[in-house]
């Protein structure tokens, strides 16, 4: 995945140094022209399907480098990470806690067991901009799909380092590490300012997670992992301000 990206990014620089000359004669003003958009941004996401039963709302930070060419077509590497706190995996350390439900330290105390959600995603997408008169044609609908790789597991951090079973190579028996291919797809709009001081973009995106639980063995349950194939799906509203890149159009002088 990293060589094809790495392709993708040299090959589309390339390219958009082949049409600088072209560039220089157009502006974002009263013409399409080619660009580079660099996107910081965040979303809000709700879990469908089997992801639904792991975890509740998550957020992602993500960040997307786009290629868009003169007649509107978009080639993106995207990518970001994904954190939350709502865990749903039931008797997660049934075999370690009290009746009472309390996981006891080396220390004899009650540990300070904190679970969060941690995974990231990276796809390679295509994509057409539907151009609207105003502010300018560089601005308007996108929609976009692409594919790529997903990961997420359950991240559990003991505070005080007091419960040997969850350090380490032991907390991978907890973790349900999961990875495998996703689909993307994503539908928004797109606004690139005439002056460049103001550009941003907001839409929905679906990440859909073809993917297996990656450990031999789960603690919990004391046998090994579910290995079926899970459909992993994410909607979220996401939101970025986007980094325009392209040379300015030269300006005219005339003499008399």
């Amino acid at each position: 995945m990293l060589k094809l990206i790495r392709k993708f990014v040299l090959s589309s620089l390339f390219l958009s140094l082949l049409t600088t000359q072209t560039l220089a004669q157009s502006t974002v003003k009263d013409s399409s022209i080619s660009m580079w958009l660099v996107t910081p941004s965040f979303a809000f996401q709700l879990p469908v399907g089997d992801l639904s039963q792991r975890f509740g709302s998550s957020a992602l930070a993500g960040l997307s480098v786009t290629y868009k060419t003169k007649s509107k077509i978009m080639f993106s590497v995207d990518g970001g990470f994904i954190f939350g706190n709502k865990i749903k995996e039931p008797n997660l350390f049934n075999y370690l806690a009290t009746n009472q439900g309390y996981v006891v330290g080396s220390d004899g105390l009650y540990a300070n067991i904190q679970l969060n959600q941690r995974g990231y995603y990276a796809t390679l997408s295509a994509g057409y901009l539907f151009a609207v008169k105003k502010p300018n044609p560089n601005s308007g609908f996108v929609v976009q799909a692409g594919a790529g790789f997903i990961q997420h597991k359950i991240k559990i951090i003991d505070k005080k380092n007091s419960v040997p079973s969850l350090q380490g190579e032991y907390a991978k028996g907890y973790d349900r590490l999961t990875n495998g291919l996703v689909l993307r797809q994503y539908a928004g709009y797109m606004y690139i300012g005439t002056k460049r001081l103001v550009n941003f973009c907001a839409g929905i995106e679906l990440l859909e997670g073809i993917t297996q639980d990656r450990r031999d063995y789960n603690f919990d349950s004391e046998g090994p992992s579910d290995k079926s194939t899970r459909l992993d799906v994410l909607v979220g509203f996401k939101v970025g301000w986007i980094i325009p890149l392209y040379p300015e159009a030269p300006q005219k002088f005339y003499t008399y």
